[in-house]
Order: C-alpha cells, then sequence, then structure tokens
C-alpha cells in the first residue's frame, strides 16, 4: 500500500494531484483545511490493517521519550465515559473509509459521472458505426431483432453467432431458429402428472379464465370426474362466481377456501381427483401480503405445484419483477396470456429467456377452451416475428447505438 499526502490551493487541484499521481484507483482517506489550501491523504493499493500498523507506528515515533508522570485522574462525566468505551471497543476499533461529503467531492463525482456516460455515448456511436463499415450484414440483423422488441443483450448474443451467415436471409433464419432453441418450454405433462396445480400471478392477467381453459382441456381428455376446483380468492368480487359458472359447465365440483386450514381440508377431502386446479388471489409483486398468499399454498399434506401466469402485453421490465417476486412460490413454469393483446412478444420472450422459468402454455383469446395451446417454440418465434412485421417498429441510428452498447456493457459488467 503506498499513502501519499498531496496539498494545493482548492480541492479540484488537489484530486487532480492524486489522479496523476496515483490513478484513478486511488481512494481518498481523509481531506482538511490547511494553511493555504487544502491537505489530501490519498492511497493506492488500500488495505485496511496496514494503513492501521502505519498510524500507530507514526504515533510511537512521535511519542516523547520522557513522560510525565500524570496527575490523578478526575471522575469522567458519565457521557464522556459511556462514549470512550464505546470508541474503543472491538467493533469500532478496524479502520473504516468513508467517502466525504464535502459538496465540491459530491459534485467532482457527478461530474465524472456525467463525464462517464458521455463516453459511453460516444464509445456506441463509434462502434455502431464501425459496424456499419465493416459488417452491413450484422448491422442489418441486428436492427431487424430489435424490431422484434427483443432485449439488446439477446439481439447481440444472436447476431454474434450467425456472423458466418453467407446472405442476410440465412442469417436471419437462424437467428430466429436459435432464438427457438434458446426458449424454455415445459410440454403438457404439468396436465398430465396430475395432483394440485395452482396459478398464480398479478392481478389482471386472466387467472380464472386460464383455470376454466386448463379445465376443460383436462376434461375433454379424461372426462369430468377426475377433475375438480378450487378458489382462494377471496378479494376479488364476483371471481368465485365466475368460477362457479365454468364448474356447472364442466359439470365439476368447486370448493373455496380462504385459509390455510381451509384449503388443507378441501385438499384432503378431494384426494380422489386426478388433477385439482386452485385458482388464486391476484396480487401486485409490490403487495405486501403476496409471501402470505402463496404461504397458503404450502400447507397440509398435499402440496401443490404452481404456474406463474404472465400477461403478453406486460412490460418486459414489469414481467421480469413479477416473476423474480413470485420466485418464492418456486413455480414449475408459466403460462402466457394475452399474447392476442399484445403489440409485440419480444419482451415476453426476453423475459422467459432471461429467467428460464419454462413457459407450458399461451393464450390469445376469450373462447373456452380453444384459445389456449401448448407452448412451442418455434410457434411462439413465428408469432413474434408476425407481430413486428405489422408493427414494422423503427428506431432511429441513435438508439439502435446505445443499444448496442448497453448489451456489450451488459456482456462485461
Amino acid at each position: 500500500m503506498k499513502i501519499k499526502r498531496f496539498f494545493a490551493a482548492e480541492i479540484r487541484q488537489a484530486l487532480r494531484q492524486v489522479r496523476e499521481t496515483l490513478g484513478p484507483d486511488a481512494v481518498i482517506l481523509s481531506n482538511k483545511s490547511v494553511d493555504g489550501g487544502v491537505e489530501l491523504v490519498a492511497a493506492i493499493d488500500y488495505d485496511p490493517a496496514a494503513f492501521e500498523q502505519q498510524n500507530a507506528a507514526v504515533g510511537e515515533r512521535t511519542e516523547p521519550k520522557q513522560r510525565k508522570q500524570p496527575a490523578q485522574p478526575t471522575q469522567p462525566h458519565p457521557a464522556f465515559s459511556a462514549a470512550a468505551k464505546k470508541s474503543t471497543s472491538p467493533a469500532t476499533t478496524s479502520a473504516r473509509v468513508e467517502w466525504s461529503q464535502e459538496p465540491a467531492l459530491v459534485e467532482m463525482r457527478q461530474e465524472m459521472k456525467a463525464l462517464r456516460r458521455m463516453m459511453e455515448n460516444q464509445l456506441s456511436e463509434l462502434t455502431w458505426r464501425e459496424m456499419g463499415s465493416r459488417r452491413p450484414q450484422s448491422q442489418e440483423l441486428l436492427r431487424r431483432l430489435m424490431g422484434l422488441n427483443l432485449s439488446p443483450d439477446i439481439c447481440r448474443q444472436l447476431v454474434d453467432r450467425v456472423e458466418d451467415a453467407e446472405s442476410l436471409d440465412q442469417a436471419w433464419r437462424r437467428a430466429l431458429s436459435f432464438l427457438a432453441g434458446d426458449l424454455p418450454v415445459a410440454g403438457e405433462g404439468v396436465l398430465e402428472e396430475g395432483g394440485v396445480v395452482a396459478l398464480i400471478g398479478p392481478t389482471g392477467v386472466g387467472k380464472t379464465t386460464t383455470v376454466a381453459k386448463l379445465a376443460a382441456r383436462f376434461v375433454l381428455r379424461y372426462g369430468h370426474r377426475h377433475l375438480a376446483l378450487v378458489s382462494t380468492d377471496s378479494y376479488r368480487i364476483g371471481a368465485q362466481e365466475q368460477l362457479n359458472t365454468y364448474a356447472r359447465i364442466l359439470d365439476v365440483p368447486v370448493r373455496s377456501a380462504s385459509t390455510p386450514e381451509e384449503l388443507s381440508i378441501t385438499l384432503n377431502a378431494l384426494a380422489d381427483k386426478r388433477l385439482v386446479l386452485v385458482d388464486t388471489a391476484g396480487m401486485s409483486q409490490r403487495d405486501v401480503r403476496l409471501s402470505e398468499q402463496l404461504s397458503l399454498l404450502h400447507t397440509g399434506r398435499r402440496r401443490a405445484r404452481s404456474l406463474l401466469t404472465l400477461s403478453a402485453s406486460t412490460q418486459q421490465s414489469a414481467l421480469e419483477q413479477t416473476i423474480k417476486a413470485f420466485g418464492c412460490a418456486n413455480p414449475e413454469g408459466c403460462i402466457l396470456t394475452k399474447v392476442d393483446e399484445a403489440a409485440s412478444l419480444g419482451g415476453a420472450l426476453s423475459a422467459i429467456v432471461h429467467s428460464r422459468l419454462p413457459l407450458a402454455f399461451f393464450t390469445d383469446g376469450q373462447k373456452v377452451p380453444e384459445d389456449i395451446h401448448l407452448a412451442r417454440a418455434n410457434t411462439l418465434v413465428s408469432r413474434a416475428t408476425d407481430l413486428g412485421e405489422q408493427v414494422q417498429a423503427e428506431y432511429n441510428e441513435e438508439y439502435l447505438a446505445l443499444a448496442l452498447g448497453g448489451s456489450q456493457a451488459d456482456a462485461h459488467g
């Protein structure tokens, strides 16, 4: 560790000296005003233990060799005594470095952040222009993939994987094939395995209608005697009535449970059913009651497997927040709803690829059971490209350059 003192007329000059002498990785240990300006103490390769030893050594050298006999100590003030004990406790004796909140230093840090952002933007533009001059096919492919509303990092990875393609059309087809291969799907084992399956997810994504579609799909294959429905939604007005209507049409029993005890009793009473579908209350990923509601599914002897219901019309960032928030329920897969209402599918597909949460089904309408389909990666990618052609989203050069730079920063960060 190397420690050095710097003197200057003002703080900016002192910081410049630190940067020029010790480099950008230097750590500011202290700063104070002195006659004629300011004094900074900075270090490179900072080691708290070495810094403490060096301070101790300096104290020993400066201590007088002959000490006078100390006077009889007087009784200290109680507040001072408590402070002294606190300062000498083991938890507070280790050296700690804190960034100064002096206005000049805060302003300097803000200016450095702004300068860094400006440099990153300029580098992104240079990278984009260089791609256009050296690899125009890759640049055009990136533009087309971004038009699907896929996340920039996925677009860049796909472009890198098909750089050896002989033509743009070949690169496009191969990139879409790779995208389909990266999309995790669960297959129809969810219904075939049976047991207790609960649909979870935020409000307004169509859980109750999706439960009805899954129930109808199961009845058509295995018969109504092997199925039962359960509702734990005691918040939304009309939720249980809607499920009751579907149950009467399908001729299957329906029960309600609002507490862990009720759900445990209900599931035990339905133990002879091959499949029990549970419609849960929809809650925001930010709702403090979320974990409480999800805990309902992990009580009793019959544990429920869960499927996370996501709306294709939701933005990618919100989808990823939802997947993270509902992760405490350990969902086995997800169902993508409202595909027919989405302007694009790129954001939803990107969120699923990032989370690696297998996609089991997707829905694209209100008809029961016609509008629910087994998730197939090629089908969804094909629908995403169809939507992209219909919308024909055009991004300007600046946005594409920033997206390219952002994906590279994510890859290296």
